[in-house]
């Protein structure tokens, strides 16, 4: 079985605009993101976008806006060798103004469901998986799903930390920003390894 990183996209790996990101012309990547993405390819993680995508049922973009961005996106990572292996993302929202998303879904986070269906596609181990996000829906479905959480200090990270103590879901760790967070994972990654190798030493 496979382990993973899941990333939300907008405040972690891409500057969030003041509206809705869905042009390229709004694509900008926050510094070092790309580093740490490569490093997660490095170290054996798959790499996995799982976003919330509401302005679609709000009716400010459609689908096709979110391919073109994520395609965009896709490209400045490889110009730095930096894989995403998997994105999913919800449309849904339950106060739609477009009828046809107009769904009280099981995909949009907080719920679990985009890690639980990568997890079928990419046969991957959640309780040896992680998700970083920028919101406390981000940390809650990455705790339903089974997965260590870290909540990061860019996007909206900073408004989120209000919430916590109002919250019976906290992450596990609350960091920088994703350069940060994926160091921490590998060292934690380091540390089992390690942990797997030692001897015991019962004086025989």
């Amino acid at each position: 079985m496979n382990k993973a990183v899941f990333l939300d996209r907008d405040g972690v790996i891409t500057k969030e605009p003041p509206y809705y990101a869905h042009r390229i012309d709004q694509l900008k990547l926050i510094p070092k993101s790309a580093e740490a993405i490569r490093l997660l390819n490095k170290n054996g993680f798959k790499v996995i976008i799982v976003s919330n995508q509401s302005g679609v049922a709000r009716g400010y973009y459609q689908e096709k806006d979110i391919e073109t961005y994520n395609m965009a996106m896709k490209k400045k990572l490889k110009e730095k060798n930096a894989h995403i292996d998997a994105i999913y993302y919800c449309p849904h929202y339950s106060e739609a103004t477009i009828e046809k998303y107009k769904i009280d879904c099981e995909c949009r986070k907080p719920k679990p469901g985009m890690l639980k269906q990568a997890e079928k596609d990419l046969n991957l181990d959640l309780k040896y998986s992680f998700l970083i996000g920028d919101k406390m829906s981000d940390i809650e479905a990455g705790y339903k799903a089974g997965c260590k959480t870290i909540l990061v200090l860019t996007g909206q990270g900073n408004d989120e930390l209000k919430k916590i103590s109002e919250m019976d879901i906290k992450p596990n760790y609350i960091l920088r920003d994703l350069y940060t967070a994926v160091q921490t994972i590998n060292r934690s990654n380091k540390n089992k390894e390690n942990n797997k190798n030692c001897k015991r030493d019962d004086g025989r």
